[in-house]
């Protein structure tokens, strides 16, 4: 059963769940205060009364005492006075009491002048109207003072205040509900349009962005996060747009040679070297995997995902990878190069990185590796041209080429660098290309394994 609230609840509207919570929390702050205010009212009233029938019942104790009590007892803002003698019978009283019967027994007299305390004492079989605030006061030579007020002016005024605050407090809820409502949904107005400006953004509108509020608030810095997002979103739209692009122009090479090369060949067979053709078409069909491979590496590394985490040795590796090329190689002595990833995919920076080198050095590629604080340092220097300062950055974006001529030439679709720079930033690491006086070297720093 209680399901069904909590859900008829969840499903209602943030302006309306958030003008009913503060509705009911203003509803039961102001019904504590009503009653917090009744009740100290009435406590302040009867503590009045209770210290005006004290006063004049010391007064009427003082006279008795001097022989000076006048025959009616005088009575001062209608306080209702009895005198009464050892024996318990009335001496003297005011005109608007009984002259008979006492207002308290005998018993209830001996308990009120012990405790000194006023209580409540019902006037209508004294015929007195309303309930009376009574108290008792022991004078000389055995006489007792009692002393009343009426309570039912006080009692009166409660119940109209109560009367007020149960008619009122309606009225006052569901104008603070109103003003909830208002302010609620002044509040959330950007919100509405936030998310209408959401529902806008589509695959014709990539560039539009959400309106901004004004105030700085939490909305505000919604609205610029999601702004910053869609941002983002953009620029990854737009390089995944160019990379479809690239891949197509890269591909649209190699497809037309072996194409022109297969047609030559079937329209000439007689005079084909079906050997020389096969060649050709083994050559662009190894450019096509190439290609292929490294965009599938990049899809991977895009994604974040590594093969695996396991210990690497950086010098093993360039130890090996020199051998394998005939390269100089530079191993700082001490310390350990060991980084945590996917051997795989560090022997591919390593190599890229070399065939990048070996392709622009004049006669010598030199391979270093080191551990420097919680890094290590992976460097292949050439002694080639070098690149210049301004494209050492550019260089690293996909299909990018410097010389497209040669690069093409040489098999290179311009992903070699993209693929390290993304492979290192996948395993937590940097790469950069420095000035090497002459030539040109790539560093890539590697967190060590713990």
């Amino acid at each position: 059963m209680l399901a069904r609230p909590v859900t008829w609840w969840r499903r209602q509207s943030l302006r309306f769940r958030v003008t009913a919570a503060a509705t009911a929390v203003l509803a039961l702050a102001l019904a504590v205060s009503a009653y917090v205010f009744v009740a100290v009212l009435g406590e302040a009233l009867v503590r009045s009364i209770d210290d005006q029938v004290y006063q004049r019942g010391r007064e009427i104790v003082a006279l008795s005492d001097a022989n000076r009590l006048s025959d009616p007892v005088v009575s001062v803002d209608n306080t209702i006075v009895q005198v009464l003698d050892r024996d318990g019978r009335i001496v003297d009283a005011t005109p608007n009491t009984d002259r008979l019967v006492p207002l308290l027994s005998a018993q209830a007299r001996e308990a009120a002048v012990r405790t000194g305390a006023a209580r409540f004492l019902d006037g209508r079989p004294y015929a007195l109207p309303g309930p009376l605030r009574v108290r008792a006061l022991s004078a000389d030579r055995g006489v007792t003072v009692i002393v009343a007020r009426s309570f039912g002016e006080v009692e009166s005024s409660l119940v109209t205040i109560g009367h007020v605050l149960i008619a009122g407090m309606p009225l006052l809820l569901a104008l603070l509900a109103a003003v909830s409502w208002l302010v609620v949904g002044r509040t959330l107005r950007p919100i509405a349009l936030l998310r209408r400006g959401a529902a806008e953004v589509g695959a014709t509108a990539r560039s539009r962005r959400l309106p901004v509020p004004e105030a700085r608030d939490e909305v505000h810095a919604l609205a610029t996060t999601l702004n910053d997002m869609l941002g983002r979103l953009e620029e990854a739209d737009a390089r995944q747009r160019a990379l479809v692009s690239d891949a197509a122009h890269e591909l649209r090479s190699p497809l037309a040679s072996i194409r022109l090369q297969l047609e030559v060949a079937l329209s000439h067979p007689e005079g084909q070297d079906w050997k020389e053709t096969a060649e050709g078409v083994l050559e662009d069909t190894l450019r096509l995997s190439r290609l292929a491979e490294d965009l599938l590496a990049l899809a991977r590394l895009d994604e974040g995902r590594l093969g695996r985490r396991e210990p690497v040795d950086l010098a093993e590796m360039a130890r090996r990878t020199a051998e394998r090329y005939g390269l100089d190689l530079d191993l700082a002595p001490g310390g350990s190069c060991v980084v945590l990833g996917d051997a795989l995919d560090l022997r591919r920076v390593l190599a890229n990185l070399v065939d990048n080198a070996l392709r622009h050095a004049t006669s010598a590629v030199r391979i270093g590796v080191r551990a420097g604080g919680t890094a290590a340092e992976l460097t292949v220097t050439d002694d080639g041209p070098g690149i210049p300062p301004e494209d050492r950055e550019r260089v690293f974006d996909r299909f990018t080429r410097l010389d497209d001529a040669r690069s093409r030439d040489d098999g290179g679709a311009g992903l070699g660098l993209a693929i390290v720079r993304t492979t290192v930033e996948a395993h937590g690491g940097t790469v950069h290309l420095e000035d090497a006086s002459p030539g040109l070297r790539a560093v890539v720093r590697l967190p060590l394994a713990r």
